[in-house]
């Protein structure tokens, strides 16, 4: 049986086009323009992903209240965000009422089905048996890789796939230096490496947030990135 995406948009063009890629990989797939009427319709049946919008018509923030309402409804349905509003206080935002990625419309189709993919596999390994887990442990650091977790000193940190995947690939071997574009391959990102270092900031104050001493990732001056030997 085919998942099916929720897509919470007020521009109609813009729903159509992500709603026909999205079909042509094989999701069903349905639009809603407002907060209101998608509440009406996940009442009645939620679907298995939602991709939701900031600003909904009338509401400059109808976005992040729909997902406040289903995080309480559904704790683990997957919620994406895709907004125009990407600025670090819109994403932590987005990711503190329980979003589980936060991408901004500059994305390409190809990043977004991407992440809709990780998201589903990340879904299907809470499902699945733990027996099958990776677990990365370095000091402080608990890197669980089927179930996209992360954690510092026994506290989650909420990071988005993007994020996920950029710890991920500095963890693996700490103490080598990473790239910028080694840090966008891994993340499966094809941003400017501004954009890359825009990141890596957001990182670190999530980390800090949990442990103001937290010091792990190392900024290599011309070179890149890396996580402390």
């Amino acid at each position: 049986m085919s998942r099916t995406i929720a897509i919470v948009e007020d521009e109609p063009a813009i729903a159509a086009n992500y709603a026909e890629a999205l079909r042509r990989y094989g999701y069903q797939v349905a639009t809603f323009a407002d907060r209101a009427g998608a509440l009406a319709a996940f009442t009645l049946r939620l679907p298995d992903l939602v991709v939701i919008d900031v600003g909904l018509g009338a509401e400059a923030e109808g976005g992040f209240e729909l997902c406040r309402e289903l995080r309480v409804r559904a704790p683990t349905l997957p919620i994406l965000f895709l907004s125009a509003r990407d600025t670090d206080l819109d994403v932590i935002s987005g990711l503190r009422l329980g979003a589980d990625d936060y991408l901004g419309k500059s994305v390409s189709l190809a990043q977004l089905t991407a992440r809709i993919q990780a998201l589903f596999r990340r879904l299907d390994a809470l499902r699945g048996p733990a027996a099958r887990e990776t677990v990365l442990r370095l000091r402080g650091l608990t890197l669980e890789v089927e179930r996209m977790r992360v954690a510092w000193q026994d506290a989650e940190i909420a990071l988005t796939v993007t994020e996920f995947w950029m710890v991920h690939a500095l963890v693996r071997h700490p103490g080598h230096v990473r790239s910028r574009e080694q840090l966008m391959r891994e993340a499966q990102v094809e941003v400017d490496e501004a954009t890359v270092t825009s990141h890596v900031k957001r990182i670190r104050r999530k980390f800090e947030a949990a442990d103001p001493a937290f010091a792990e990732i190392e900024t290599m001056h011309g070179a890149g990135y890396r996580w402390r030997p």
